[in-house]
């Protein structure tokens, strides 16, 4: 704020010195300039000296010639004038000292440049109060936020500029709270859950080792007696087994929240922001893009979901793919509207297909590839989540996945 102060301080200053260069630069021009009645009288005695008759009327600045007629009345008149003597005759030309143009002139720039400095002044301050003012109140937010202090409010503001962008802080600030808080109970929950599976191994496993030992020191002699610690021990077992079935049960499961807002919306809306997207970043690394033509129609869902789920898939077809081509084609099956995104040169065996959207689970043709495996495992849950559903298939070496959305009915 402080350094937009001096930019605004150095403008004036500025504008002060350029204000008085032009004053000075007229100033000089309007000095060494003749008045124009010295011109014009100096044009009339040299008519009359030629003989010629002269009319004060084509002079702007001569509104009376007079030759002398013995008459007192010759020296008596309103305005100002002179005695010329031409030809042996007297005459008295009469003169008006109207301000001259360069002096219009330096009125009418000092006016214009007064009007431009207070209206760049004008626009200085609005940016200084609409624009830079509020963001410097936001200037702390990152630090607030990389604190973890998320507790605290923004506080709004009616500013058309920065209304929606603080109030998207805002929302980001809440949802990161509420992620904090979200991590928090998972971590103590993950905690009470270990302390109980360890509990409930503990208590069979001991057993184990108690059967197992008496065994081994031969305490049980009898036949009988040893045929029960073995299927004791082997009841403890299965008791550790489906205990273990239970948490890879839970683990295999839903493990994130999908804030998904089923509405209407038409099928334009998301394919539009896609191509504006992916075609310029596509054309950069050399990669052809194609979005087959395609009939409107009105889906029902959520838009910004979908363009997620679509934006996820290609961003695999780059990934994954040889980067040649990918396209996206557009078909309909009874109230539906499928959408297929197909890229070339795809490596991944026809016997891991099944699994490609599995959390966590990465093909064997991820090499280096970064990735966590939970792309087209998110795509999945959100087209679920929409009513619709999304499969994959390969055929002539490209990658197809095709989303399948319910229209609007």
């Amino acid at each position: 704020m402080k350094s937009f102060n001096k930019i605004i301080a150095v403008f004036l200053v500025l504008m002060a010195v350029f204000f008085l260069t032009m004053n000075i630069i007229l100033l000089k021009q309007n000095t060494s300039s003749v008045p124009l009645y010295k011109v014009e009288a100096n044009r009339i005695e040299q008519e009359l000296i030629n003989g010629r008759q002269v009319n004060a009327d084509d002079y702007p600045h001569i509104p009376g010639i007079y030759e002398y007629n013995d008459d007192d009345s010759f020296y008596s008149s309103d305005n100002e004038y002179f005695i010329k003597e031409i030809n042996n005759k007297l005459y008295r030309i009469e003169y008006l000292d109207k301000p001259e143009k360069s002096d219009n002139m330096l009125i009418a720039v000092n006016i214009v440049l007064a009007a431009f400095t207070l209206l760049i002044l004008a626009v200085f301050l609005f940016i200084k109060r609409k624009l830079l003012k509020p963001f410097n109140e936001l200037s702390t937010l990152p630090e607030q936020l990389s604190k973890r202090n998320l507790v605290i409010p923004l506080k709004e503001h009616k500013s058309r500029f920065f209304g929606k962008f603080i109030w998207g802080l805002d929302m980001l600030r809440q949802e990161l709270e509420h992620s904090r808080q979200k991590g928090l109970e998972y971590a103590k929950n993950e905690k009470t859950f270990l302390l109980s599976l360890s509990h409930d191994i503990k208590t069979p496993l001991s057993a184990i080792k108690l059967y197992s030992k008496a065994l081994s020191k031969g305490i049980y002699s009898s036949p009988e007696k040893q045929l029960e610690a073995a299927e004791s021990i082997n009841a403890k077992a299965n008791e550790i087994e489906r205990i273990v079935n239970e948490l890879s049960a839970n683990l295999s499961g839903d493990f994130m929240d999908f804030d998904v807002r089923c509405s209407e919306f038409y099928l334009s809306d998301v394919i539009t922001k896609i191509e504006k997207y992916y075609s310029d970043k596509l054309s950069v690394i050399g990669t052809s893009f194609s979005i087959n033509e395609y009939s409107n129609c009105m889906l029902h869902g959520d838009a910004d979901r979908l363009e997620e789920v679509l934006q996820n898939i290609i961003e695999n077809a780059m990934k994954y793919g040889d980067g040649s081509s990918i396209s996206v084609s557009f078909s309909d099956e009874e109230e539906c509207r499928l959408i297929t995104v197909t890229n070339t040169g795809c490596t991944l065996p026809d016997n891991e297909l099944p699994h490609i959207f599995d959390s966590f689970w990465r093909g064997s043709n991820a090499g280096s590839q970064n990735g966590s495996g939970l792309g087209l495992y998110i795509c999945r849950r959100l087209m679920e989540l929409m009513g619709g559903t999304i499969f994959a298939e390969i055929s002539s070496g490209c990658m197809n996945i095709t989303v399948v959305c319910p229209k609007q009915t």
